[in-house]
Protein backbone atom coordinates (compact mmCIF):
# COMPACT_ATOMS: atom_id res chain seq x y z
CA UNK A 1 0.00 0.00 0.00
CA UNK A 2 3.03 2.06 0.64
CA UNK A 3 4.67 1.63 -2.61
CA UNK A 4 1.25 2.19 -4.38
CA UNK A 5 0.56 5.41 -3.07
CA UNK A 6 4.39 6.96 -3.69
CA UNK A 7 3.41 5.87 -7.46
CA UNK A 8 0.18 7.86 -6.86
CA UNK A 9 1.89 10.62 -5.39
CA UNK A 10 3.97 10.71 -8.37
CA UNK A 11 1.47 10.42 -10.80
CA UNK A 12 -0.14 13.29 -9.63
CA UNK A 13 2.98 15.56 -8.79
CA UNK A 14 4.02 14.40 -12.68
CA UNK A 15 0.47 15.55 -13.98
CA UNK A 16 0.58 18.97 -12.08
CA UNK A 17 4.27 19.22 -13.51
CA UNK A 18 3.24 18.75 -17.47
CA UNK A 19 -0.16 21.03 -16.67
CA UNK A 20 2.10 23.86 -15.17
CA UNK A 21 5.00 23.71 -18.25
CA UNK A 22 2.09 23.49 -20.97
CA UNK A 23 0.93 27.00 -19.14
CA UNK A 24 3.88 28.40 -19.54
CA UNK A 25 4.59 29.04 -15.48
CA UNK A 26 7.54 28.59 -13.29
CA UNK A 27 6.63 27.39 -10.09
CA UNK A 28 7.29 30.53 -8.80
CA UNK A 29 4.72 32.11 -10.60
CA UNK A 30 2.32 29.03 -10.00
CA UNK A 31 2.35 29.24 -6.51
CA UNK A 32 2.18 33.33 -6.66
CA UNK A 33 -1.20 33.02 -8.29
CA UNK A 34 -2.30 30.26 -6.36
CA UNK A 35 -1.79 31.71 -2.97
CA UNK A 36 0.57 28.90 -1.63
CA UNK A 37 4.18 29.18 -1.10
CA UNK A 38 6.67 27.78 -3.66
CA UNK A 39 8.25 24.87 -1.38
CA UNK A 40 4.62 23.71 -1.94
CA UNK A 41 4.39 23.33 -5.78
CA UNK A 42 7.90 21.67 -5.75
CA UNK A 43 7.19 18.88 -2.75
CA UNK A 44 3.94 18.29 -4.83
CA UNK A 45 4.96 18.27 -8.53
CA UNK A 46 8.24 15.78 -7.12
CA UNK A 47 5.60 13.61 -5.87
CA UNK A 48 7.07 14.61 -1.98
CA UNK A 49 3.43 16.09 -0.41
CA UNK A 50 -0.05 15.43 -0.91
CA UNK A 51 -1.58 19.10 -1.18
CA UNK A 52 -4.94 19.49 0.20
CA UNK A 53 -8.05 19.58 -1.81
CA UNK A 54 -8.18 23.30 -0.97
CA UNK A 55 -4.64 23.99 -2.49
CA UNK A 56 -5.23 21.72 -4.88
CA UNK A 57 -8.21 23.31 -6.42
CA UNK A 58 -6.03 26.71 -5.98
CA UNK A 59 -3.64 25.23 -8.32
CA UNK A 60 -6.13 24.06 -10.84
CA UNK A 61 -8.01 27.87 -10.82
CA UNK A 62 -4.25 29.43 -10.90
CA UNK A 63 -3.46 26.71 -14.10
CA UNK A 64 -6.97 27.50 -15.97
CA UNK A 65 -7.45 24.03 -16.35
CA UNK A 66 -11.06 23.08 -17.84
CA UNK A 67 -13.34 20.95 -15.86
CA UNK A 68 -12.65 17.88 -17.53
CA UNK A 69 -8.72 17.90 -16.81
CA UNK A 70 -9.78 19.29 -13.29
CA UNK A 71 -11.59 16.57 -12.56
CA UNK A 72 -8.46 14.16 -13.55
CA UNK A 73 -6.54 15.48 -11.65
CA UNK A 74 -8.71 15.91 -8.75
CA UNK A 75 -9.20 11.86 -8.91
CA UNK A 76 -5.51 11.46 -8.81
CA UNK A 77 -5.83 13.28 -5.35
CA UNK A 78 -8.36 10.90 -4.06
CA UNK A 79 -6.95 8.19 -5.58
CA UNK A 80 -3.87 8.97 -3.31
CA UNK A 81 -6.08 9.62 -0.34
CA UNK A 82 -7.56 6.38 -0.30
CA UNK A 83 -4.23 4.98 -0.78
CA UNK A 84 -2.45 6.06 2.51
CA UNK A 85 -1.19 3.65 4.91
CA UNK A 86 -3.59 4.20 7.46
CA UNK A 87 -6.42 5.71 5.45
CA UNK A 88 -5.88 9.09 8.04
CA UNK A 89 -2.38 10.56 7.58
CA UNK A 90 -1.44 11.91 4.53
CA UNK A 91 1.97 13.52 5.06
CA UNK A 92 4.79 13.05 7.63
CA UNK A 93 8.26 15.03 7.89
CA UNK A 94 10.50 15.84 10.87
CA UNK A 95 9.55 18.72 12.89
CA UNK A 96 11.19 21.32 11.68
CA UNK A 97 7.90 23.44 11.73
CA UNK A 98 7.79 23.83 7.32
CA UNK A 99 4.72 21.55 7.39
CA UNK A 100 2.81 23.85 9.67
CA UNK A 101 3.99 26.64 7.70
CA UNK A 102 3.02 25.44 4.20
CA UNK A 103 -0.14 24.28 5.39
CA UNK A 104 -0.70 27.69 7.40
CA UNK A 105 0.36 29.70 4.27
CA UNK A 106 -2.49 27.73 2.30
CA UNK A 107 -5.33 28.25 4.55
CA UNK A 108 -7.77 31.04 5.32
CA UNK A 109 -8.21 30.33 9.05
CA UNK A 110 -5.53 28.90 11.36
CA UNK A 111 -6.38 28.06 14.76
CA UNK A 112 -3.05 26.32 16.81
CA UNK A 113 -2.46 24.77 20.31
CA UNK A 114 0.54 24.70 21.78
CA UNK A 115 1.45 22.96 25.67
CA UNK A 116 4.96 23.13 25.70
CA UNK A 117 7.15 25.34 22.52
CA UNK A 118 5.32 28.58 20.86
CA UNK A 119 3.50 28.42 17.45
CA UNK A 120 5.46 28.75 14.78
CA UNK A 121 3.66 31.80 13.42
CA UNK A 122 4.65 33.41 16.69
CA UNK A 123 8.65 32.62 16.95
CA UNK A 124 10.69 35.12 17.12
CA UNK A 125 13.80 34.80 14.59
CA UNK A 126 16.03 33.96 17.38
CA UNK A 127 13.67 31.95 19.47
CA UNK A 128 12.96 29.82 15.80
CA UNK A 129 17.14 29.55 15.75
CA UNK A 130 17.03 27.67 18.96
CA UNK A 131 14.14 25.28 17.69
CA UNK A 132 15.99 24.35 14.15
CA UNK A 133 19.22 24.47 16.04
CA UNK A 134 17.81 21.54 18.49
CA UNK A 135 17.05 19.17 15.23
CA UNK A 136 19.39 16.75 14.63
CA UNK A 137 21.45 16.55 11.37
CA UNK A 138 21.08 20.62 10.49
CA UNK A 139 24.26 22.76 9.65
CA UNK A 140 24.38 26.47 10.69
CA UNK A 141 23.77 27.36 6.91
CA UNK A 142 20.56 25.24 6.80
CA UNK A 143 19.83 26.38 10.58
CA UNK A 144 19.84 29.87 9.07
CA UNK A 145 18.04 29.17 5.63
CA UNK A 146 14.61 27.56 7.39
CA UNK A 147 15.12 30.85 10.50
CA UNK A 148 14.37 33.26 7.21
CA UNK A 149 11.56 30.73 5.41
CA UNK A 150 9.79 30.92 8.72
CA UNK A 151 10.18 34.43 9.13
CA UNK A 152 8.98 35.79 5.74
CA UNK A 153 6.16 32.98 6.00
CA UNK A 154 4.98 35.01 9.22
CA UNK A 155 4.03 37.55 7.14
CA UNK A 156 0.58 35.60 6.43
CA UNK A 157 -0.56 37.12 10.08
CA UNK A 158 -0.54 40.72 8.33
CA UNK A 159 -3.00 39.64 5.41
CA UNK A 160 -6.24 41.20 5.44
CA UNK A 161 -9.12 37.83 4.56
CA UNK A 162 -7.06 35.77 7.18
CA UNK A 163 -8.00 35.04 10.57
CA UNK A 164 -5.36 33.51 13.20
CA UNK A 165 -6.03 32.19 16.37
CA UNK A 166 -4.07 30.85 18.82
CA UNK A 167 -4.50 29.57 22.32
CA UNK A 168 -0.87 28.87 24.57
CA UNK A 169 -0.38 27.18 28.12
CA UNK A 170 1.67 29.50 30.46
CA UNK A 171 4.14 26.72 30.31
CA UNK A 172 4.90 27.96 27.26
CA UNK A 173 6.00 31.04 28.01
CA UNK A 174 7.71 29.64 30.98
CA UNK A 175 9.96 27.17 28.95
CA UNK A 176 12.41 29.26 27.09
CA UNK A 177 15.86 28.82 25.32
CA UNK A 178 18.64 31.12 25.38
CA UNK A 179 18.41 33.85 27.78
CA UNK A 180 15.90 36.03 29.74
CA UNK A 181 16.83 38.98 27.19
CA UNK A 182 15.52 36.35 24.17
CA UNK A 183 12.33 35.70 25.93
CA UNK A 184 11.92 39.69 26.43
CA UNK A 185 11.75 39.97 23.29
CA UNK A 186 9.32 37.16 22.27
CA UNK A 187 6.92 38.50 24.93
CA UNK A 188 7.49 41.94 23.04
CA UNK A 189 6.75 40.60 19.84
CA UNK A 190 3.84 38.34 21.24
CA UNK A 191 2.05 42.14 22.38
CA UNK A 192 2.74 43.28 19.36
CA UNK A 193 0.96 40.28 17.42
CA UNK A 194 -2.01 40.06 19.59
CA UNK A 195 -2.61 43.75 18.45
CA UNK A 196 -3.56 42.93 15.29
CA UNK A 197 -7.11 42.86 14.34
CA UNK A 198 -6.82 39.34 12.43
CA UNK A 199 -5.38 37.82 15.43
CA UNK A 200 -6.59 36.05 18.93
CA UNK A 201 -4.01 35.23 21.90
CA UNK A 202 -5.36 33.26 24.55
CA UNK A 203 -3.56 31.88 27.58
CA UNK A 204 -4.56 29.05 29.49
CA UNK A 205 -2.69 30.41 33.19
CA UNK A 206 -1.47 28.42 35.90
CA UNK A 207 -4.40 29.41 38.13
CA UNK A 208 -7.04 27.75 35.78
CA UNK A 209 -7.24 24.13 35.28
CA UNK A 210 -6.83 22.38 31.61
CA UNK A 211 -10.15 20.82 30.34
CA UNK A 212 -8.20 17.73 29.09
CA UNK A 213 -4.58 17.03 29.80
CA UNK A 214 -2.46 18.13 26.89
CA UNK A 215 0.07 15.76 25.15
CA UNK A 216 1.25 17.59 22.58
CA UNK A 217 0.55 20.70 20.01
CA UNK A 218 -1.31 20.88 16.57
CA UNK A 219 -2.49 23.23 14.49
CA UNK A 220 -5.87 23.38 12.21
CA UNK A 221 -6.05 24.95 9.05
CA UNK A 222 -9.22 25.56 7.56
CA UNK A 223 -11.66 22.79 8.62
CA UNK A 224 -9.93 20.62 6.27
CA UNK A 225 -6.44 19.52 7.78
CA UNK A 226 -4.85 19.16 11.05
CA UNK A 227 -1.08 19.24 11.27
CA UNK A 228 -0.36 17.10 14.41
CA UNK A 229 3.10 17.63 16.66
CA UNK A 230 4.63 14.49 17.75
CA UNK A 231 8.17 14.78 19.33
CA UNK A 232 9.61 13.14 16.34
CA UNK A 233 7.42 14.56 13.48
CA UNK A 234 4.74 16.35 12.12
CA UNK A 235 1.75 14.25 10.49
CA UNK A 236 -0.97 16.27 8.25
CA UNK A 237 -4.24 14.67 8.56
CA UNK A 238 -7.35 15.44 6.54
CA UNK A 239 -9.42 13.24 8.31
CA UNK A 240 -12.64 14.72 8.82
CA UNK A 241 -13.37 12.89 11.84
CA UNK A 242 -10.24 13.51 13.18
CA UNK A 243 -9.91 17.02 12.48
CA UNK A 244 -13.24 17.73 13.88
CA UNK A 245 -11.83 15.65 16.79
CA UNK A 246 -8.86 18.45 17.15
CA UNK A 247 -11.93 21.51 16.57
CA UNK A 248 -13.86 20.02 19.59
CA UNK A 249 -10.48 19.95 21.66
CA UNK A 250 -9.15 23.31 20.67
CA UNK A 251 -12.33 24.76 21.62
CA UNK A 252 -12.20 23.48 25.00
CA UNK A 253 -8.50 25.16 25.53
CA UNK A 254 -10.00 28.50 23.85
CA UNK A 255 -12.89 28.28 26.57
CA UNK A 256 -10.16 27.84 29.45
CA UNK A 257 -7.67 31.07 28.03
CA UNK A 258 -7.93 34.30 28.61
CA UNK A 259 -7.85 37.16 26.29
CA UNK A 260 -7.40 40.49 25.22
CA UNK A 261 -6.24 42.74 28.78
CA UNK A 262 -5.99 39.76 30.42
CA UNK A 263 -3.08 38.12 28.36
CA UNK A 264 -2.15 41.76 27.93
CA UNK A 265 -1.71 42.04 31.91
CA UNK A 266 -0.05 38.36 32.21
CA UNK A 267 2.60 39.07 29.36
CA UNK A 268 3.66 42.07 30.69
CA UNK A 269 3.87 40.49 34.37
CA UNK A 270 6.44 37.86 33.19
CA UNK A 271 8.27 40.40 31.22
CA UNK A 272 9.10 42.20 34.49
CA UNK A 273 9.76 38.84 36.01
CA UNK A 274 12.34 37.98 32.84
CA UNK A 275 14.07 41.29 33.55
CA UNK A 276 14.64 40.28 37.12
CA UNK A 277 16.05 36.57 36.00
CA UNK A 278 18.14 38.13 33.72
CA UNK A 279 19.83 40.70 36.30
CA UNK A 280 20.17 37.20 38.51
CA UNK A 281 21.62 35.49 35.80
CA UNK A 282 24.32 38.19 34.18
CA UNK A 283 27.13 38.13 35.37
Amino acid sequence: MVSERRELMRALGGRLRVLRVEAGLTGAVLAQRAGVGQPTVSKVETGRMVPSLDVLDRLLAALGLDESTAREVRDLLAAVVAAADSGRAVDAVVPDGSTVDEEVRSARLVRSFQCVILPAMLQSAEYARHVFGSAPGLTPEAVGRAVAARVERQSVLYEPGRESAFVLTEAVLRTWPGSPALMLAQLDRLLAVESLSTVRLGVVPWGRPVPVLPRHGFTLCDQRAVVVETFDRERVSVDSAEVAAYEETFGRFEGAAVFGAEVRELLSRMMAEYRELGDVVTP
